[in-house]
């Protein structure tokens, strides 16, 4: 095993989204004939057919491919290469895929340049000490300016304008240039073959016949079929029943030795047993400490998935399980909510991670659900000075208790030509955004930074930035800290009882215009009782906002034709006497449509 090490390659792919990272990766597929014939299609690692439809990577997927460049003497490496997703959602994905790999492959579009998720990438990979590999992707296009590009580059970089590989993914320009790069520049894995074995997981997936497959990377020693393995974290033994490596399918093999990447079928039938940045070690002989430097996933987004018929609960539940193996960022904890029953109040990274777990959900396991309006955690500090986290307003200790409540802030880096910067800032500071600073990249491009509150981007920011510059401005986050804010609850109260299921956390200068339009929508959608039915919208006991439901009523002067008005008026207040008794006893139910709408209110 020994002499095969210095041979090996692994490294990823890291680019902005649509910077043309899997069609590079099919070329490079190609050009080393591991994908060759009829499985040679568009996007070879997108497997899903959600990567597919709407054509983003939201997996990382490994694969191995066999490469002897020219004049090497004939010698073959072994080149491990993980294809990462571009998106800032799945930012968790690639910080795994960095954790695997030596070296990255910085893909930039020769006519779009440095967007804001690449250089988020880019310091990730650096602080993972990896060797970064500039490619120009794209240069075909005819509105390319390689040029302006390489400039970007060699500033962000610092290294030199040679370093840079123009290439095309669509032409195949470049390929082998990118390919004898990743065998001259990155350096093999180091390791010690003879040491106890560490394997780091990077990744795992469920299969119904052969129970949980984990993806690996050995760091020391190797592992071999029928050996007796250790999971670290969760202290569970087992036994290989089959080891190999990715290629576009899995390959059995007797032994995946050192530096390599391979996955491993132990019969594991519970999801709870894998965890994403667990060591695999032997049992006969361990190593004495885990793998270091996996970060933990921090959710940002909270919103409660509830299954639209009771009896799933406990499907959902396995569900969530299963697709946490493939997806290791979701998180997920039981609630329940008075409107919706039984539920899980689950963890996302953004908004568009929220929507493609649900769609997966009712593609790969049939469930049905209903997601409530998303939002975020909050400290709330009581006059002990005590701290305890806040998911929902029905969790918020009563207001006298209450000292102060400290909500996150993000750090925005939004990258855009000049033009838009006006409407832009207004933007932010719409969402109570606060200036840290801006800097002009290169010619007409600026990098502006904004602190703002996580709770005022996780409704609709990202999609009124993409309309408002024309789809030009990239838009990167990352959690920076909680900062003291004036946060209200605002609560809905029919008839004077507060439903508990529509309360929300606001902050005080949106609770104003946000209670009104809440009223005026439950005033459509409540029906109409025998009686008046008051909607009002109240922080406290201080009522900001109402509405009235009119009572449906029957009209008991029709059979008075003629005659004294003093007739009338006895039959009006009659009924008028009926209506207040009626409205003593009388309560209102809240439909269900009626809570769904609230929640698409925005």
């Amino acid at each position: 095993m020994k002499e095969n090490m210095k041979n090996i390659r692994n490294f990823c792919i890291i680019a902005h989204i649509d910077h043309g990272k899997s069609t590079l990766a099919d070329r490079l597929l190609e050009y080393t004939r591991t994908v060759s014939g009829k499985d040679l299609q568009e996007q070879v690692l997108d497997d899903m057919d959600l990567e597919r439809e709407r054509g983003i990577t939201i997996k990382s997927h490994a694969i191995q491919m066999k490469y002897s460049p020219e004049g090497g003497g004939g010698e073959v490496y072994t080149l491990n290469l993980i294809d990462t997703p571009g998106h800032v959602d799945f930012s968790y994905e690639v910080s795994r895929s960095i954790a695997a790999c030596e070296g990255a492959l910085l893909i930039v579009d020769a006519a779009q340049g440095i967007q804001a998720q690449t250089i988020s990438n880019l310091y990730m990979a650096l602080e993972n000490d990896l060797e970064i590999i500039p490619v120009l992707n794209k240069i075909d296009l005819p509105q390319a300016m390689p040029e302006e590009v390489e400039d970007q580059i060699v500033e962000l970089l610092g290294c030199p304008r040679t370093d840079i590989i123009r290439a095309s993914g669509k032409t195949g320009e470049g390929v082998y240039d990118v390919l004898n790069a990743v065998v001259e520049r990155i350096s093999a894995p180091k390791g010690d073959p003879d040491a106890p074995l560490q394997a780091l997981i990077f990744d795992s997936v469920f299969n119904a016949f052969r129970g949980i497959i984990a993806y690996f990377k050995v760091v020391n020693g190797y592992i071999g079929k029928g050996d007796k393995v250790k999971f670290v974290a969760s202290g569970k033994e087992y036994v290989a029943d089959e080891v190999g490596i990715l290629k576009l399918n899995m390959q059995p093999q007797d032994e995946v030795g050192c530096g390599n990447v391979g996955y491993i079928i132990s019969g594991i039938k519970v999801s709870k047993e894998v965890k994403v940045g667990d060591t695999v070690t032997h049992v006969a002989n361990p190593c004495r400490k885990a793998i270091e430097g996996f970060e933990e996933v921090k959710p940002m987004v909270f919103a409660g998935v509830y299954p639209i018929d009771t009896e799933d609960f406990e499907n959902l539940r396995s569900s969530l399980e299963k697709l946490q193996l493939n997806d290791a960022s979701l998180t997920f904890q039981p609630e329940s909510s008075v409107a919706l029953g039984f539920g899980f109040r689950c963890g996302f990274l953004g908004l568009l991670h929220m929507e493609i777990v649900q769609e997966r959900l009712d593609r790969e396991f049939n469930m049905d659900v209903i997601t409530t309006v998303p939002n975020v955690s909050y400290n709330v500090y009581d006059k002990h000075g005590i701290c305890r986290e806040v998911h929902n307003p029905a969790g918020l200790p009563d207001p006298t208790l209450i000292d102060h409540i400290d909500e996150p802030f993000i750090r925005a880096s939004v990258i855009t030509s000049t033009t838009y910067i006006g409407p832009i800032m207004t933007l932010c500071l719409g969402k109570r955004g606060v200036l840290v600073r801006q800097d002009y990249i290169s010619g007409d491009r600026v990098e502006i930074l904004y602190d703002i509150p996580l709770g005022e981007i996780v409704i609709d920011f990202y999609d009124k930035l993409k309309s408002i510059s024309k789809g030009y401005a990239s838009f990167d986050y990352h959690f920076y800290d909680y900062r003291p804010s004036k946060l209200v609850k605002l609560d809905i109260l029919l008839n004077g009882e507060p439903v508990d299921a529509l309360s929300t956390l606001t902050h005080v200068d949106n609770a104003g215009t946000f209670g009104r339009r809440m009223c005026e929508k439950l005033k459509e959608l409540i029906p109409r009782q025998q009686f008046d039915v008051a909607v009002q919208a109240a922080i406290g006991t201080k009522i900001i906002a109402r509405e009235t439901i009119k009572a449906v009523r029957k009209d008991v002067t029709a059979k008075c034709y003629g005659g004294d008005i003093s007739r009338k008026r006895k039959l009006l207040e009659k009924q008028k006497e009926g209506k207040k008794r009626m409205k003593q006893v009388g309560n209102v139910e809240v439909p269900q449509k009626a809570f769904l709408a609230v929640l698409k209110l925005d």
